[in-house]
């Protein structure tokens, strides 16, 4: 199983949640693979997430930007591997000052960013990741994360510094291989 975990504001609608889910289908894999709606609240997005690690031990994760946090708690948690998509290595400090009407990317959804969900993001904290767990895909032209706050958190981990780039890995595509394959998806090659 393959958990795509979106980020902030995004949902399971995502180019990178689309992408997984379609190279999966055609691997004839199309069932091994979840990307959840996370409700706003990130106390309520852990228990979501931890109940779906619950139903599917060793599941592997994909998380974007937020979803990278969220997939290190769990992968330190739960003991599973994780590819980290332009993650946000703070996000209680960067999202701290978008208290306030939030809106979804791909529904238009409103929704309040209040200080309690700033709270429960720093409940989440990891204090050491296992560096063995994780693979790090990174942009160097990200323009809403600077890149080598990642670097420096998952040093040790395999990583993949891109150059240029942006924040939603609009060239995803080049990497679905890699991150499937560092996940534990076999017989790449002989599709």
């Amino acid at each position: 199983m393959l958990i795509y975990i979106h980020g902030f504001n995004s949902s399971p609608a995502s180019a990178k949640a689309q992408l997984l889910k379609a190279r999966l289908k055609a691997l004839g894999r199309g069932a091994e693979f979840a990307a959840p709606a996370l409700p706003y609240s990130p106390a309520q997005a852990a228990v979501l997430l931890d109940a779906l690690m619950a139903s599917h031990p060793g599941a592997a994760l994909v998380g974007s930007s937020l979803g990278g946090f969220y997939a290190t708690w769990l992968a330190e948690k739960h003991g599973v591997k994780a590819v980290l998509l332009n993650p946000v290595v703070r996000p209680y400090e960067l999202l701290a000052p978008l208290v306030g009407t939030q809106k979804k990317f791909h529904t238009g959804e409103e929704y309040e960013f209040t200080t309690q969900h700033v709270a429960e993001l720093r409940a989440l904290e990891v204090e050491r990741v296992t560096p063995a767990r994780y693979l790090l895909i990174v942009a160097k032209g990200d323009e809403v994360l600077d890149y080598r706050r990642a670097v420096e958190r998952y040093r040790g981990c395999r990583q993949l510094v891109i150059e240029g780039g942006d924040h939603g890995l609009s060239d995803f595509a080049n990497y679905v291989d890699a991150v499937l394959d560092f996940c534990g998806v076999s017989d790449l090659k002989k599709q």
